[in-house]
């Protein structure tokens, strides 16, 4: 379940992902940001309705949105393979509860470990206990890793409040 909080906080990321990896370059190129008034006004609504999209109850639109904003913010000739405090971000956290992995079946236990908000020790331990699928060829399987995220009685730890 996603709160008007996590609303707030993507939206936040978002803006601040646009504006340093396009609005920012482009400002540079043009020499100026009178042009890019209106286009900086315009992904703000936008990162308004993304975040919206990736965080709502439409896992496919949900997931559209999340492989075309990973193409653009974070392009790459190889696969999307970030770092583990990735997925402690808003965006890494939204795309793990949409897609799982957005270019991976499975994976290593410290992976999964950060898209859950957990140790690798209790990533083990829940494949152990049946609660993780172990893939054939090593690893967790995401889709064992966004159902988890996705079961409502489970609280998402970087989500608690003390």
């Amino acid at each position: 379940m996603t709160t008007t909080e996590d609303h707030v906080e993507l939206v936040a990321e978002l803006v601040r992902l646009l504006e340093t990896r396009i609005l920012d370059p482009l400002e540079i190129l043009l020499t100026s940001d009178e042009l890019l008034s209106p286009i900086r006004a315009r992904l703000r609504v936008e990162a308004e309705v993304w975040a919206a999209q990736l965080l709502g109850a439409d896992r496919g639109r949900a997931t559209a949105t999340a492989a075309r904003l990973i193409g653009v913010l974070f392009p790459g000739d190889g696969p999307f393979d970030p770092p583990e405090s990735w997925w402690r971000s808003a965006l890494g956290r939204a795309v793990a509860r949409t897609a799982g992995h957005p270019t991976a079946t499975a994976v290593p236990y410290a992976t999964a470990g950060a898209m859950l908000g957990i140790t690798r020790q209790g990533v083990h331990d829940l494949v152990k206990r049946g609660k993780l699928d172990r893939h054939p060829d090593g690893g967790v399987t995401t889709s064992s890793i966004r159902d988890r995220l996705n079961r409502p009685q489970e609280s998402i730890p970087w989500h608690r409040k003390t």
